[in-house]
């Protein structure tokens, strides 16, 4: 949502009248709850789903890479080009394809939400011959960037069940049919996305799945907003895919491109609660709503330094392995997300949203020793103009694993933090993070897949090269090293085809070279090639690619497992 609107007006006097750590920010506030961590019983492979904004990135590099690489964004929604939307008065700003090489640089995909092109909120519609002229316009700029690869979508409207104007422009769902149609009349590879509903309508949304399926225009993602609460999103989640299943529509990706309210926006317990059971519910993507300034990926940074919420991001950036269950007591109060890599044999937990002395108990911890170091820290509901240099440490200590498990205390917690508990190993722990599993990068346009034989359980294959930026496929590893020096980068690779393939190979901008995968003895039957790579010290993004802008392709085909940076 670009601005306030009546359906919030409750909540920006609420913040007018009070400071944001004094409001009732749940029901739940009883000291005592227990979240469980379920280690070995893992879901989906990190991929940082909720790691993303709407209107997140601004031009001129705002925020730096600094601040974004290192939170691993997922995906943006971006205004269309030549935007005319001024988002609560600012200048009109974003430009999905201005901001588009930063945003490749960080491993982000973006979204183009089309009637920003219109300058106020609620939109203004003129007449069709107005919107389909401008829609024509955007689709032809974004076909004439041709070195843009990381656009995943178009954004056919937002919060249509309130902004679109049905006296003047007709009924929506025709409205939406007649909008894809003239799309696809220019552009037949990039896909749509939508509703994009203001809140889950069951009414609504079974209505449109009908009306899409009836005239071929389904959505490649399907779109709505959570801002009433993060407690309904596991019901709303499931009630889709019912309702799919049942209208006899193949799984679409979800994409909840607005969560957290005006009160909950910068309160990392609160946003904590939003992410846990946006990774649990199985939604593809979601995006931080816009309430305040863009470029700033909606609080996370002030004046390019980090905010106390993005302490809760880079957290959240650092898991990998896969996503493992975690069970809260109530779906109000204390909650949590949590990741296992079987690499460094590490688990991280992520919660809040509770205050009082609470427990985090982790079961599955079997394949980490008789003793276990944890170390506990956590960042404050400080809000968006307060700078945090670091989180707080609240404590280091060993614990003795009985029957699998531990137990961990945390005392004095406030609703309004977020923590972070790390488990590890006593002693083997490696100095940095070595091996980054490919189903844990940023992955265009190729399909994550399991196999019992892969690393960490997980691959990404189905990587193709069409010649065409829109549908080419690459993965982009966002990697973190201690010094700057030549690393020997070996990847774990399969390739069933009998003869060698090849893809391309660029980092930190670097100019491409070829990498060579022999046959393996088939589909999912893993070897091991190696290159050297010299990076910076600290975050790199490394790219493996069949095809991609500037690169003329790869041959044959291969599917990744890992790379490893020794």
């Amino acid at each position: 949502m670009p601005k306030p609107t009546l359906r919030t007006a409750i909540a920006v006097s609420a913040l007018a009248a009070t400071t944001l750590v004094a409001l009732p920010l749940h029901s739940a506030q009883a000291a005592g709850s227990t979240l469980v961590v379920d280690a070995g019983v893992p879901f989906r492979p990190v991929t940082r789903v909720a790691a993303g904004g709407l209107y997140a990135l601004a031009e001129n590099n705002r925020p730096p890479d600094s601040m974004l690489l290192p939170i691993k964004l997922h995906t943006l929604t971006q205004p269309p080009p030549r935007v005319g939307q001024a988002p609560n008065g600012q200048p009109p700003g974003g430009d999905a394809l201005l901001v588009a090489p930063q945003a490749d640089r960080v491993g982000a995909a973006q979204v183009i939400r089309m009637p920003d092109i219109y300058r106020d909120f609620p939109y203004r519609w003129v007449s069709w011959d107005d919107w389909l002229a401008k829609v024509d316009q955007i689709v032809n700029d974004r076909l004439a960037a041709t070195t843009v690869s990381n656009v995943t979508a178009y954004e056919i409207w937002n919060e249509a069940d309130w902004t679109w104007n049905t006296a003047a422009a007709g009924d929506f769902n025709a409205g939406w049919t007649r909008t894809v149609q003239r799309i696809r009349t220019r552009d037949a590879v990039t896909p749509v996305a939508g509703p994009g509903d203001s809140h889950w309508n069951p009414t609504r949304m079974r209505a449109f799945l009908t009306n899409a399926k009836n005239t071929n225009t389904l959505p490649d993602l399907v779109v709505w907003h959570e801002l009433s609460g993060s407690s309904g999103i596991a019901a709303h989640v499931a009630e889709y895919r019912s309702m799919e299943s049942s209208l006899g529509i193949s799984p679409r990706r979800i994409f909840i491109n607005e969560y957290a309210t005006t009160a909950e926006i910068d309160v990392p317990g609160r946003v904590t609660n939003y992410i846990a059971k946006l990774e649990r519910a199985g939604v593809w993507a979601a995006d931080r709503a816009f309430w305040y300034e863009y470029g700033t990926v909606n609080g996370l940074t002030h004046n390019s330094q980090p905010t106390a919420s993005w302490w809760l991001y880079k957290w959240y950036g650092d898991m990998a392995g896969n996503m493992v269950r975690t069970t809260p007591r109530a779906q109000t109060g204390l909650d949590g997300f949590a990741s296992y890599d079987s690499t460094r044999r590490r688990v991280d937990v992520v919660f809040g949203d509770e205050s009082g002395t609470n427990n985090v108990r982790v079961t599955g911890l079997g394949g980490l020793g008789g003793s276990v170091r944890v170390r506990l820290e956590s960042t404050p509901g400080s809000g968006r103009f307060t700078t945090v240099s670091a989180p707080t440490t609240i404590a280091n200590t060993t614990h003795t694993v009985t029957n699998g498990e531990i137990t961990v205390p945390v005392a004095n917690m406030s609703a309004t933090a977020s923590y972070h508990l790390v488990v590890e190993p006593t002693s083997g722990v490696p100095s940095y993070q070595q091996r980054y599993e490919a189903e844990n990068a940023s992955v265009f346009r190729a399909e994550r897949l399991s196999a019992g034989n892969a690393s960490n359980g997980g691959y990404v294959g189905r990587i193709d090269n069409t010649g065409d930026p829109r549908s080419a496929s690459y993965v982009d590893f966002v990697v973190n090293v201690p010094t700057a020096r030549s690393y020997t980068m070996t990847i774990g690779y399969a390739n069933g085809t009998g003869a060698t393939a090849t893809q391309g190979l660029a980092y930190n901008g670097s100019a491409w070279s070829t990498v060579s995968y022999p046959a393996t003895s088939g589909w999912a039957q893993f070897g091991t090639v190696s290159t050297t790579v010299g990076l910076k010290a600290g975050y790199n993004v490394i790219r493996l690619a069949k095809g991609s802008p500037h690169f003329a392709g790869g041959t044959g085909y291969a599917e990744l497992d890992y790379i490893q940076l020794t």
